[in-house]
């Protein structure tokens, strides 16, 4: 017979694994799963990533269901142009978004003729492959790859579609305290572009930065728990990698 002292020490240490898996998840590192191709080449779908909550400091929507414990934002850094941010979308204040951050506070951002303007100055590209297939929801389709230098110790991947692209766009002029975001697979992607669904984000909606890519499945392929397939699976290269 189980003693009754022995289920409530069983309970106590359970409560306090609980909380103690609360406090790291909402102030040092959160795992998170990316469910689509906005961010392909850099990030696929299926990847396992651990993103950092304390690089940015704290707000409400680095807790659990976003308590509103504390206003505004605590231990405050800022991000730099060119890191990849989790954020809560502006839109609902609950659903989590990933992009890469391009615009700072007081930025202007344009399109024009396919190009990347920052304050008035164009981003430099090259083109790394005319024809390379990548993912768009479900569908494949064919791209151009670049490399994007956004600044002179910055620079990754970005990808535009070969059939019709986003080519021109007025300008966007970010606010105070708020944040320009875009996805790296530029033509298959919900992000501060659309102003209505994502647009400008605050600061206080920062989650914190992506940092480590610490496994990754190809979902496109069946599950991870089909162990008999786990060789055209899983991704073993891009285990523990770290994210640019």
């Amino acid at each position: 017979m189980i003693k009754k002292n022995t289920i409530i020490e069983n309970i106590k240490t359970l409560f306090y694994a609980l909380i103690i898996a609360i406090l790291i998840r909402s102030l040092f590192i959160q795992p998170f799963y990316i469910p689509s191709s906005s961010m392909e080449l850099n990030l696929l779908v299926g990847d396992r990533l651990f993103v950092t909550k304390y690089s940015y400091g704290y707000s409400k929507h680095s807790f659990p269901f976003s308590p509103p414990i504390f206003k505004g934002r605590i231990f405050e850094k800022s991000p730099k142009r060119g890191d990849i941010v989790v954020f809560k979308t502006p839109s609902d204040n609950r659903t989590d978004y990933i992009k890469r951050l391009i615009g700072l506070p007081g930025d202007t951002i344009q399109f024009i003729n396919g190009n990347l303007y920052i304050n008035n100055n164009q981003i430099f590209t090259a083109l790394l492959n005319d024809s390379a297939l990548l993912y768009c929801g479900k569908q494949q389709i064919n791209v151009s790859i670049f490399e994007e230098k956004i600044s002179d110790k910055k620079s990754y991947k970005v990808s535009y579609r070969n059939d019709i692209s986003y080519q021109n766009s007025d300008k966007f002029k970010v606010p105070e305290n708020h944040y320009f975001f875009l996805g790296d697979n530029r033509d298959c992607s919900k992000d501060s572009r659309f102003l209505t669904e994502v647009g400008y984000v605050h600061k206080n909606n920062l989650v914190g930065k992506a940092q480590i890519l610490f496994f990754s499945s190809n979902t496109m392929e069946g599950s991870i728990f089909q162990f008999w397939k786990w060789s055209d699976i899983i991704r073993y290269d891009r285990f523990f990698k770290k994210l640019n």
